[in-house]
């Protein structure tokens, strides 16, 4: 039995001598775009999750929360803001949490960059807000509960400046770190459920395999748990 696994080997050997791609990403309903190479789906992509997948722990509940200030002077509600967002950073590292920005790519926010974030009104007048991540790493035996408490006891911490507040909003999704790191064991994966497959149909059958170059991709799996998988597909074929 014969397996097809040319790209396979062009690709292992690119991926070695290639620097990590350690880039954080939020794992919600959307997905990275099967056509889209360069960037990230701007909303939900119904397309087909294949049969073969690497689940494993996330590695990061991320909670939305917005930060929101209705002082009526502008200048005053800006600072106030800002000063919200200095104690929030400040308090993060006590209550074993990280802070962060993004939608899709995870952007870790500091004292560097907090005052670039951008406000917009929450509906009502001389009102700004803004939105940040707040994210626990998952440790072993961690639940989701235990999570998200840690997420609101940080946030009820927060000593918020003048009349700005932070707020918990939404469901709490994950973050995996550097989803190409895990293209090495997706392959083995689709390997060997490749070779299973050719097997049955006895001596003189091997496969083709298609879609190896492509990008890891993600979907959430569980309550803390994800599936990364690559779109490849293969046929049972004789030699």
């Amino acid at each position: 039995m014969r397996i097809v696994f040319k790209a396979l080997i062009a690709l292992v050997a690119v991926a070695s001598a290639a620097p990590a791609f350690a880039q954080e990403m939020i794992v919600t309903g959307q997905r990275r775009a099967a056509d889209n190479y360069g960037g990230y789906s701007g909303g939900v992509v119904a397309a087909s999750r294949p049969i073969v997948v690497l689940k494993r722990t996330a590695d990061y509940v991320v909670q939305t929360v917005h930060v929101t200030g209705d002082t009526r002077e502008a200048e005053k509600r800006m600072a106030d803001l800002n000063a919200t967002l200095r104690n929030a950073i400040g308090q993060a590292d006590k209550s074993g949490v990280e802070l962060a920005i993004g939608d899709y790519v995870v952007i870790p926010l500091t004292l560097t960059n907090y005052q670039a974030l951008n406000y917009v009104s929450d509906g009502r007048p001389d009102t700004s807000q803004t939105t940040i991540l707040v994210k626990v790493k998952l440790v072993p035996g961690m639940t989701m509960n235990a999570a998200t408490a840690q997420i609101a006891k940080f946030v009820a911490a927060v000593s918020a400046v003048g009349r700005s507040s932070l707020t918990v909003t939404g469901d709490p999704t994950l973050s995996v770190v550097n989803p190409d790191q895990y293209r090495g064991q997706i392959i083995d994966l689709i390997a060997a459920d490749a070779a299973v497959s050719a097997g049955k149909f006895g001596p003189g059958y091997g496969v083709a395999v298609s879609g190896l170059d492509r990008p890891v991709e993600w979907a959430r799996g569980g309550l803390l748990e994800v599936f990364l998988y690559l779109p490849a597909a293969y046929t049972v074929k004789r030699d």
